[in-house]
Order: structure tokens, then C-alpha cells, then sequence
């Protein structure tokens, strides 16, 4: 009995003499946070995750050595989401200083907006993404368009022939499609694009249509673009031509008992919707520029830009004698039904605002997309699902980013409430985690406080 407690005692002080496993320096632990599942909007609670290298180390219900940490995350009583992404947004040119190029990027980070997919693309938006990818900027990921492909910049099967093999050799992500191409032109750069292997998304060309463009198989077509054309009957006899601002002016003209037709077509083809329905009930829409210029975010945006802003939206609605209440209620109402449809039939839609479009301030417009996508009947985690694993299964970057799993990339947004409850909830934001880089609110808020003051000044 003597041998057998001596034994026990040998094991146990050599057990306690056992070094514990050492805890990474640039380790970060988020102790005691709820985890949202963006599959199927369950909560993991009291949960400890583990951060290094910018990636999502460990997921547990317990933890050793919590005191080891140098960066110790209290998340009691909060929750944790992948960070955003924004599948409409816009990078400014490089005529704009460096300075507002990094600052435009922060205010979409400032949001939770983990990757954005630019939709303008210029050589220098390469470069930044590399230099994202690589944390050389403190920016969303990028994937980047080409440069607009329109009925200008492409007249003949010749010309988009060498801009789609230039384009697809220069790395760009995907091809932006812009009004104007003609029919015999775009079904050549479909034919070359999938040659060379590189997906288009964007506008439909009036000479092209919906239909066709659906059976083209459109990686995304974005503002739900030619389809409210879509639903006039050719009985109607219209010129396509005259359709106006994304189909405003056919509006009283649309069949509704096609939208099952044309939203099953998208289905079938696999066809990814951005509905950027914030331009519709901002921009394109009865409430006034002054009203928006008293948001509080307008105070990052530059003076010049702003007045820019209402001047534009002046001309499209408080001074155009063909826009009217009336007929904009009828126009909105119909892109909500085909928003919902689209939703409910194959949950293809992504998550983009058209940042910054008129009165679309960066990472802030996100929240009016939310808002218009929530009146148009989507659920909110049908909205969390087409900011998150909906476009990492659209960009093929499951295995990246758009759920929190062990091994994926840590871009994360700590909340203080549940935004599956309330999705009011993604504007209650705690902290950032940008691959790996915590910000958190603090942070946040005094590096825009410093932007509205650059914007002051100029």
C-alpha cells in the first residue's frame, strides 16, 4: 500500500512538473462569446476561440492557461459572426490621394465588411488587393472587376476578343458588364470568356435582355437589372429603348405573373442576384437630398461629393417631370417582388449596396441595403447568409472565409446582441477582426473620427 501511494505521488509531482503548453505571443483569445451558425442560424454559446496568423485556430467550451494570453478578448454575453462582405462595392481610382483610397477602405472595415468585390476595375486595384491579402494596408480582401466592358470600350467581336484575353491575363477577378453591348458582341464575349476562363457579372445590355442573359449564365446579375423589362408583354409593343432608370418607365406595363418564369430561369442557370436595393429607395426614390445629407454618416464623405450627390439626384428625380410618387411606388413594389422571389427560389442573392453611389457612404450603406432587403420580406438570416456563405460560395472561397470554423481566415465581427433576433444588430458592433487583427470599437471610432475631420477640411 506504502509502494503503491509513492507511486502515485511520483506520477502526480511529475505531472505538475510537466511544462504547459506554450501560448503564441501574437495569439488572441475570445473568451466566453455565442457563435452563430450562418448555415442554419444556431447559436453555439459560451464558446472560447483561439486567433494566430490570421487565421481561426481553435474552437472549445473550455481552456487552459486563459491568463496566458497577451490579447484576452472579454466576450460574456456577445456574439460572434464572419465579417461581412460587400459583392457591390466601389474603390476609388488613383487620381484620388492614397490617403482617401485607405481611408474609403476603413469605412467599409468599420462596418464589419471583411471583403468587398470592386466593381470598376483599374490595374491599380490589383495592386491593392495583393497588398491587402498581404496585410501590407489595413483594408477589406479585395476581388476586383476589369475595367467597364460597355457599348463604347467594345464595338466589335474583334475589340472584346482582346479585352477579354487581356483582362484574364492581367488576373483580374471577373468581367464587368455595362449597358450598351450589342447582342452579336456580347455573345461573342461570352464565347471568349468561357474559353480563357474568367466569369462576368454585372448589368444586362438592353440589346441582350434578361432571358438571355440568364441562359448566358451570368456569374451575377446585379440591381436585379432587365428584369422588371422582363415582364412586359411583347404584346406592349415597346421600344427597349425607352425603358428609363432600370426599368422605371415600364413599370406600369409589367405582367407580375411572370416573375415565377423569369426567377426560375435565374435558378436553373445558376444565377446570382446583388439587388442593391438601397440606390432604389435613396437615390431613385421620393425622399429628399436634404433629408439624406442629415445622415449622420454623410460627415466622412467630402463636401464636394455631397453636393455632387444632390445635384445627381436632383436631375434623376425632384427635377424630372417623368418621375413621380405614384409610379415609384409601383416600380418599388415590383423589384421587392422579384427581390423576395429570387430569394425564396434557390437563396441565390449577395449582399451589395453600390458603395458609394449617391448617398451610399461606404460600409454604412450596407445597413440601408439591410433595411430594404428586410422590407422586400427576406429574413434575417437569409440577409446574414448573402453577406457570408453565400458569397464564399459564389467567390469559391468555402474553405477561406463566410462561417467560423477552424482553419478559415479569421475575419469576424463581434456584436453585442443577436442579429438573427434583430438584425438592428450588425450596427451594434464591439470589435473587428480583420484577418487576425483585432479593432476594436474604440479603435474604430477614432480612426473615424480622423476621416470626418480629413472630409471636413476638404
Amino acid at each position: 500500500m506504502k509502494q503503491l501511494l509513492y507511486i502515485l505521488l511520483v506520477i502526480s509531482i511529475i505531472s505538475c512538473s510537466q511544462p504547459q503548453a506554450q501560448v503564441s505571443k501574437t495569439a488572441v483569445l475570445i473568451k466566453d462569446v455565442n457563435i452563430i451558425n450562418v448555415v442554419d442560424g444556431s447559436i453555439l454559446k459560451n464558446q472560447y476561440v483561439v486567433i494566430d496568423s490570421g487565421k481561426i485556430k481553435n474552437i472549445t467550451d473550455t481552456i487552459e492557461n486563459a491568463d496566458s494570453y497577451t490579447t484576452k478578448i472579454n466576450a460574456e454575453g456577445k456574439y460572434l459572426m464572419p465579417g461581412l462582405v460587400e459583392m457591390h462595392a466601389h474603390i476609388p481610382p488613383p487620381s484620388v490621394s492614397k490617403k482617401r483610397i485607405e481611408e474609403v477602405l476603413f469605412l467599409y472595415l468599420s462596418n464589419g465588411i471583411t471583403t468587398i468585390r470592386g466593381m470598376l476595375g483599374h490595374p491599380s486595384h490589383l495592386e491593392l488587393r495583393e497588398k491587402a491579402l498581404g496585410n501590407q494596408i489595413l483594408s477589406p480582401r479585395i476581388f476586383t472587376s476589369s475595367p467597364s466592358l460597355n457599348g463604347n470600350s467594345i464595338r466589335t467581336k474583334e475589340e472584346v476578343i482582346t479585352k477579354v484575353t487581356t483582362y484574364q491575363k492581367e488576373g483580374y477577378d471577373f468581367l464587368k458588364i455595362h449597358p450598351g453591348i450589342k447582342l452579336e458582341v456580347f455573345d461573342q464575349l461570352v464565347k471568349t470568356a468561357n474559353e480563357v476562363g474568367i466569369p462576368f457579372s454585372g448589368h444586362v445590355p438592353v440589346d441582350v435582355g434578361v432571358r438571355h442573359a440568364l441562359t448566358s449564365k451570368y456569374a451575377s446579375i446585379d440591381h436585379i437589372d432587365g428584369f422588371l423589362e422582363g415582364l412586359v408583354p411583347e404584346s406592349a409593343n415597346v421600344n427597349p429603348s425607352d425603358n428609363g432608370f432600370f426599368g422605371y418607365n415600364f413599370a406600369p406595363l409589367a405582367d407580375e405573373s411572370k416573375i415565377d418564369e423569369l426567377a426560375q430561369l435565374a435558378n436553373d442557370n445558376k444565377v446570382w442576384i446583388v439587388p442593391t436595393q438601397s440606390l432604389f429607395e435613396r437615390w431613385f426614390a421620393p425622399i429628399t437630398a436634404n433629408e439624406l445629407l442629415k445622415e449622420p454618416e454623410m460627415k466622412y464623405m467630402p463636401a464636394s461629393t455631397l453636393q455632387n450627390w444632390k445635384d445627381r439626384k436632383g436631375r434623376y428625380t425632384a427635377d424630372n417631370p417623368n418621375f413621380n410618387e405614384n409610379q415609384w411606388n409601383q416600380f418599388n413594389s415590383i423589384r421587392r417582388k422579384l427581390l423576395k422571389k429570387l430569394s425564396d427560389n434557390g437563396n441565390r442573392i449577395l449582399l451589395g449596396s453600390d458603395a458609394p453611389q449617391l448617398f451610399n457612404v461606404p460600409g454604412f450603406s450596407i445597413h440601408h441595403e439591410i433595411d430594404g432587403m428586410i422590407r422586400a420580406g427576406l429574413t434575417p438570416l437569409q440577409i446574414i447568409q448573402s453577406g457570408t456563405i453565400n458569397p464564399a460560395i459564389f467567390l469559391g472561397k468555402e474553405d477561406t472565409f463566410g462561417q467560423i470554423k477552424t482553419g478559415l481566415d479569421a475575419d469576424l465581427i463581434l456584436l453585442d446582441s443577436n442579429p438573427i433576433q434583430n438584425i438592428q444588430a450588425l450596427q451594434q458592433v464591439s470589435g473587428i477582426i480583420v484577418r487576425g487583427k483585432w479593432l476594436s470599437i474604440e479603435d474604430i471610432n477614432m480612426k473615424l473620427s480622423e476621416i470626418a475631420q480629413n472630409a471636413a477640411q476638404n
